[in-house]
């Protein structure tokens, strides 16, 4: 991503390094209609609430009990705002959509995804978006079963594998992870080193500043960790 782009005359760097308020109110696009007025957000809810919502959408989609089919209700009230309840970081793999695996329909999730659902500066500062503009009460890193990229990092670190192009970027974001797993010798070092990637990237946007780290500490905002398992359709925390 080119760190140039300027859509409001003020760099990202600027963000990251301004107060909450003052990066919301000047290095962000202008808060939608809802924060202007008196009345609640439709995303205003609490992080446990969020959660929740979460939990029971991934328990109709393991089911096979989804209830979010009609993509055109809400079409033309979403082309004024968006109110998502939730923001996934996400792996990039085909195998797993956020929106279904949680059953929600457009507008209601806030996904950054990259191979190996880690947290980048670009991530980040999506983040920070959805929490200080869009009001998301939630962050939930979410890895999954069988994870390619987190299998190519244990290679390398193991055989000392080299890989072409900008994969090694990747690798080194995921390295930690599975150095920590390594440690702890388990039978499956693939699933250990998956969850403690997600346990990791959690502790970092937990203490991200200026922005996401005010958020937890006013308990406006919670990040939680999570591993979807590819073969059953289930969600279930690390």
């Amino acid at each position: 991503m080119c760190k140039q782009c300027d859509l409001t005359r003020f760099s990202r760097r600027g963000l990251l390094t301004a107060g909450l308020a003052t990066a919301a109110a000047a290095a962000l696009p202008p808060l939608p209609a809802w924060a202007q007025s008196a009345a609640p957000a439709p995303n205003a809810i609490s992080p446990d609430e969020a959660l929740a919502r979460l939990q029971q959408g991934n328990a109709r989609y393991a089911a096979n009990a989804p209830t979010n089919r009609d993509y055109a209700a809400g079409r033309v009230a979403r082309a004024q705002a968006q109110y998502p309840f939730a923001s996934i970081v996400s792996c990039a793999d085909s195998r797993l959509a956020p929106e279904l695996a949680f059953d929600q329909g457009p507008g209601e999730l806030f996904v950054v995804r990259v191979a190996g659902n880690f947290i980048n500066e670009d991530g980040l500062a999506s983040l920070e978006y959805g929490a200080a503009v869009l009001g998301v009460p939630f962050i939930m890193v979410l890895g999954h079963s069988k994870c390619g990229a987190v299998d190519a990092t244990i290679k390398v670190v193991k055989d000392g594998t080299t890989l072409p192009g900008h994969l090694p970027s990747l690798t080194n974001a995921i390295r930690p992870a599975v150095i920590a797993a390594q440690a702890k010798q388990p039978a499956d070092l693939l699933a250990e080193a998956t969850a403690e990637n997600v346990r990791l990237n959690v502790k970092s946007l937990m203490v991200a500043k200026p922005i996401l780290s005010e958020l937890v500490t006013a308990g406006k905002l919670k990040v939680a960790g999570a591993v979807y398992d590819i073969a059953t359709g289930k969600v279930m925390p690390v």
